[in-house]
Formats: C-alpha cells, structure tokens, sequence
C-alpha cells in the first residue's frame, strides 16, 4: 500500500509511505504572495498535489514518487478561526478533492490522536514529534511539520493495512 501523508499548511509537510515504510518526505511551502488570493494559493497547491498522481519515472527532478497512492491521509485542520484556519481548511479540501479524482480514500486523524499514537502523550510538544520522527527515518526531519507528516503516514499504514488484510480474510 502507497500512501501520500499530509499535514497541511502554508508549510505542508508530506510523506510517501510504502508497506508500512517511509520512501520519502519534505517540507512544500505556499507562501500567500503579495496581492495572492486564497483561492490562488490553494491553486498552486493543488497542482503539487496532482503531481503526486502522475504516471512517469519513479521520480521527478525534484525526487517526488510519481505513483497514484492507494490512501491520501492527513492531519485534520484545527478550527480556531482566523485566517490560518481558512488556509487550512482549504487545503484540506483540496487533498479531498484530489483523492476523489484518483479514486482513493482520504483518512483524517485528529491531532491529539496522532500525537498519542507516536509518543503516547495527547499534547507532544513539536520538539518531542521531530525526535519520535527522527528515531523512525534515521534523519533530522526538517522541522515539524515533516515530522507531522511522517507520524500521519506511519500511523495510517498500521490503521489501514491491518483493515485491508482483515477484510481479505
């Protein structure tokens, strides 16, 4: 099973996990450029994420996987208010969006889920996420949002790994 894990944000951290194993991971940052409208961010990001999907070479220029997941998941979108939220959001809609289109499913996990997951503490402060991803890659993730990633990833393979062999039995 490939998936594409997500914690999205300005700085969307993402990782491609493959039977249970992180392949890859990274920071992609969409900024709002001055005069940018939501919508124009949330455009940009969308057309990252279509890229994730398209057949080709085992990877781009850039190293990302060229290979349609089996599961988009990502961390859910805190709803705080504001601006932040609004972005957030949008992104979140926007993997929901794409995983129709690739005819996969989405998985949301809740933050305070995924934290007790990776480090058995609801409220992990960052610096205890990037050690806990840290110790799964053998690497310094680059901040804490590819760790986010990387524990959304690892956590959805266990969840839907187990449910796919269970329903083949």
């Amino acid at each position: 099973m490939v998936i594409l894990a997500l914690d999205l944000a300005t700085k969307t951290g993402w990782a491609v996990v493959k039977d249970g194993r992180v392949i890859e991971s990274g920071v992609q940052t969409f900024d709002k450029r001055r005069g940018e409208s939501n919508g124009v961010l949330f455009l940009r990001a969308r057309k990252w994420l279509t890229e994730f999907g398209h057949p080709g070479p085992a990877a781009s220029a850039e190293g990302l996987l060229r290979a349609k997941p089996d599961l988009v998941a990502y961390e859910q979108a805190h709803f705080r208010g504001g601006a932040a939220t609004e972005i957030c959001v949008g992104l979140q809609t926007r993997a929901q969006e794409i995983a129709a289109e690739w005819g996969v499913e989405s998985a949301p996990v809740p933050t305070s889920t995924l934290k007790k997951w990776a480090t058995g503490v609801g409220r992990a402060e960052k610096p205890a996420m990037i050690a806990w991803a840290a110790k799964q890659i053998g690497r310094q993730p680059e901040d804490d949002n590819e760790a986010d990633a990387i524990a959304v990833g690892l956590w959805a393979a266990g969840e839907f790994e187990i449910r796919s062999q269970e329903s083949e039995s």
